[in-house]
């Protein structure tokens, strides 16, 4: 259960609508995808999406942000994600998503986070950089985090110059033997993002792949298989015929 916290009638108004329409057998299969459930309810993400569609009709910009920050405070699992489907990026300072990092529990709210909210913050690039940093000791989903946000970045900014991402290949070659399969799989998804973006950053993403599996690197299975899956995806056809178009 979570804690007694204080929360605005506004948030408490949305939690009950969240609790209304939770399904308590979404549970089982949500903790079989390794989401921590004890703080959950079951709600599926088209009812959250519905919440916060509702409420940022209803609120000015500061009304959401200040939304935001007490639907977090619940520690509610679902009431986090639509916290960030509710707030303001142009109000989320550094600060702001550091400490929501730092509750990061579960891949999904981390995924949810910076899809919905961080991705779209000045900060984004600088706390993709600090983050994916970060070394083994850090906790897991703060390090993925920062390659969660590179992943969304090559996909939802479209205006940055190739030149903003060419730091990001280094911290990707710098983590892709760290062991944590969460970690891992946000390298590969950075990774591959970015080396579909354009002809010029696949060619540096598929450089990056051949260097990591030559026979001289001692690179552990769960590096191969980053340089290995996104080798496959970024010289396909199929993504290969779509950059020559572009």
């Amino acid at each position: 259960m979570t804690k007694n916290l204080r929360i605005s009638e506004s948030a408490a108004t949305l939690v009950a609508r969240l609790r209304n329409v939770a399904d308590p057998t979404r549970l089982t299969g949500m903790a079989r995808y390794g989401i921590h459930t004890d703080r959950a309810l079951g709600v599926s993400i088209p009812h959250l999406r519905a919440a916060a569609r509702d409420a940022k009709k209803s609120s000015a910009t500061e009304e959401r942000h200040a939304l935001a920050a007490s639907l977090w405070a619940s520690e509610l699992h679902e009431a986090r994600i639509l916290a960030s489907m509710i707030d303001a990026p142009e109000l989320v300072d550094a600060r702001q998503m550091q400490a929501w990092a730092a509750d990061f529990e579960s891949w999904d709210l981390c995924d949810q986070c910076c899809t919905n909210l961080f991705r779209w913050t000045a900060p984004a690039w600088d706390q993709a950089l600090a983050w994916s940093h970060l070394g083994r000791e850090a906790p897991e989903f703060l390090k993925r985090a920062g390659f969660v946000l590179m992943a969304t970045l090559a996909v939802g900014d479209k205006t940055s110059p190739d030149a903003r991402f060419l730091p990001f290949f280094e911290r990707i070659r710098a983590a892709v033997d760290d062991p944590r399969n969460y970690v891992k799989k946000a390298v590969n998804w950075a990774l591959r993002q970015i080396g579909k973006r354009n002809a010029a950053l696949n060619l540096i993403a598929l450089n990056l792949c051949r260097e990591l599996l030559e026979p001289a690197r001692t690179l552990g299975p769960g590096a191969r298989w980053v340089a290995t899956d996104a080798l496959r995806e970024l010289e396909s056809p199929e993504v290969q015929g779509r950059l020559r178009r572009f």
